[in-house]
């Protein structure tokens, strides 16, 4: 259904240090640059970007908004949350862990990035 997340940010050069990491631990690959320094991901079949907003305004997180990132295990969600966290994430919500939900158990990891929005990695158990 998706083509790609892009998200804005104030600071591309802080942005990069942040995604480097938590997606290294996930087994991805440092973002590229493009022509107009937006930040290209590119991990599993997906694609997540980062911005300067077009409009010249302030950057700001969507109130309710989460971007959920799949991992391959509980082990991966717990190293992308350490990498978030020391890299100027946020540690948010409850602490990384099992959770029941309507669609089953799920290990799940929450984050806002330096600029504040809400990330979440996500391991359905079983």
């Amino acid at each position: 259904m998706f083509s790609h997340v892009m998200i804005g940010s104030n600071d591309i050069a802080r942005s990069k240090r942040f995604y480097d990491a938590v997606f290294a631990a996930v087994g991805g690959g440092a973002g590229s640059e493009d022509a107009r320094g937006r930040l290209i991901y590119e991990h599993n079949g997906g694609r997540f970007m980062v911005s300067k907003p077009i409009d010249g305004k302030a950057a700001c997180h969507a109130n309710g908004g989460t971007i959920g990132f799949l991992v391959s295990g509980p082990e991966q969600a717990q190293a992308w949350h350490q990498a978030g966290a020391a890299h100027g994430g946020a540690d948010i919500e409850d602490p990384p862990g099992v959770r029941q939900a309507a669609a089953g158990e799920m290990y799940l990891a929450y984050l806002r990035d330096p600029d504040g929005n809400k990330l979440c990695a996500l391991h359905r158990m079983g």
